[in-house]
């Protein structure tokens, strides 16, 4: 899986990315990392790439030229034309099953604006998906792509030290994921649930199924339209209403 960025600032990717998890995915070769600077295809001395909005209006906007220059590099590099994702807030907002269908792609690319957007004649060019990551508008592409990157990566075989945690974490099955715990058995008066040291593990699964459930239904109900549930689900919930 191979993630390219294209940006006005590659070492704040470089920075995010190569750290931690993904860092570690990144040095072992399970995910490469392409970031490309946007300036270097400025096709001037100085770097420019913005300009004055037509119409008027406040800010600049980022030039077609050296997004479309930069964007031509990365398929001269893989052979063809991939998907490309543009991070706005007007895009489709960002959830668990985009993730999953991305992780699919040999190759991502990102694209990350400034100021006050890009010519919207190289969005329609190159432009496959556009994503936000939630309704707020931040100063650039940067932080959305890593969000993108750090989630998209982690369900790539290989990248998780333990495969099965991406598989039964939060948003399994649209499900909010159980409470955890750890030693030691009693921390100020609380204690783990007893069931969790009865060493039945079909138990275990069943208590932590309906934590899921219980979780979901209190923190974030809108979830449940969509929660793959199995008949032993619906019936723990219709007891819930008595």
């Amino acid at each position: 899986m191979n993630f390219h960025v294209l940006t006005l600032f590659p070492e704040m990717i470089q920075q995010g990315v190569n750290t931690s998890i993904t860092g570690r995915a990144v040095n072992n070769g399970i995910i490469g990392l392409n970031t490309i600077n946007i300036r270097d295809y400025a096709g001037n001395k100085y770097g420019q790439v913005d300009d004055y909005p037509y119409g008027g209006g406040a800010g600049m906007v980022m030039q077609a030229g050296p997004v479309y220059r930069s964007y031509e590099m990365v398929v001269k590099e893989i052979g063809y034309n991939p998907r490309v994702i543009y991070l706005t807030p007007q895009g489709k907002v960002f959830n668990q099953n985009m993730a999953e269908e991305f992780s699919k792609e040999k190759n991502l690319v990102f694209l990350c604006g400034h100021y006050e957007g890009i010519d919207e004649r190289v969005l329609d060019m190159i432009v496959t998906d556009r994503v936000s990551i939630g309704d707020y508008v931040l100063t650039g592409g940067e932080l959305p792509s890593m969000v993108m990157i750090d989630a998209i990566s982690r369900l790539i075989p290989g990248v998780l030290s333990n495969d099965v945690s991406a598989e039964f974490e939060t948003f399994h099955d649209n499900l909010l994921e159980y409470p955890q715990y750890t030693r030691p058995e009693e921390f100020m008066g609380q204690k783990v649930p007893s069931i969790l040291l009865s060493g039945n593990h079909a138990k275990v699964n069943q208590w932590r199924r309906e934590q899921s459930i219980l979780r979901t239904i209190e923190n974030r109900p809108d979830l449940m339209k969509d929660a793959k549930l199995t008949e032993e689900d619906i019936n723990f919930i219709k007891t819930l209403d008595k």
